[in-house]
């Protein structure tokens, strides 16, 4: 009896591994979707445009947990990189991985524990102060840096992109500070916003 129930526990568990590896398989493909829908912002330079595909990583990973999640994060980057390919040959998705994951783990971390309205826009305000600030240090000291590296465009050029959009960006630092900033922070406050509206018509399929 007890080896039965043993085959019988270790079949269920196959089948949820299995039911995870699909729901992150598919999510991964829809994040990378909406990730090709980029749009360009007034305040900064067009190298910078936002996505919504943080939207479909958070939902799945408040669904599924942390681990889940970075794995969606991870799928979602490395085929837009088979997709598209970069000019930062890996460094970029490297640091927008980093950057993704600064989103969405604070956020599961902290709903996991009690999972109400309250805790979840609780957890995606920390998440958004997090992609914020990582987002910054990344573009700062490896994103920048590498595009103007790999690209063979000095910084002074893609400051100057900035200057062309808002004069207060004079150098490397106000283009973090005024365009950067901006960006992850909007990003972060819309994705949020969007994941609250959607969340509670998606999480039943999620949780089938």
């Amino acid at each position: 009896m007890g080896h039965q129930q043993g085959t019988i526990a270790n079949t269920q568990t196959g089948k949820m591994a299995l039911k995870t590896i699909t729901k992150v398989a598919v999510l991964s493909a829809i994040s990378v979707i909406v990730m090709l829908f980029e749009i360009p912002l007034p305040f900064a330079p067009g190298f910078y445009k936002v996505d919504l595909s943080e939207v479909v990583v958070m939902i799945g990973t408040l669904a599924m947990g942390v681990v889940p999640g970075i794995f969606i994060e991870l799928i979602k980057v490395l085929l837009n990189l088979l997709i598209n390919g970069t000019i930062t040959a890996g460094v970029g998705e490297l640091a927008n991985f980093v950057i993704g994951c600064s989103y969405i783990v604070p956020a599961a971390l902290i709903y996991r524990h009690r999972k109400t309205l309250k805790t979840a826009i609780v957890g995606m305000s920390v998440g958004t102060v997090s992609i914020t600030i990582v987002g910054a240090l990344m573009n700062l000291f490896v994103l920048l840096p590498a595009y103007s590296a790999l690209a063979g465009m000095p910084l002074d050029t893609l400051v100057g992109m900035g200057t062309a959009v808002n004069p207060a960006i004079t150098n490397v630092a106000t283009l973090v500070l005024f365009a950067t900033v901006p960006f992850n922070l909007l990003k972060g406050v819309v994705s949020s916003v969007l994941v609250l509206l959607l969340y509670k018509r998606l999480s039943p399929i999620l949780h089938r």
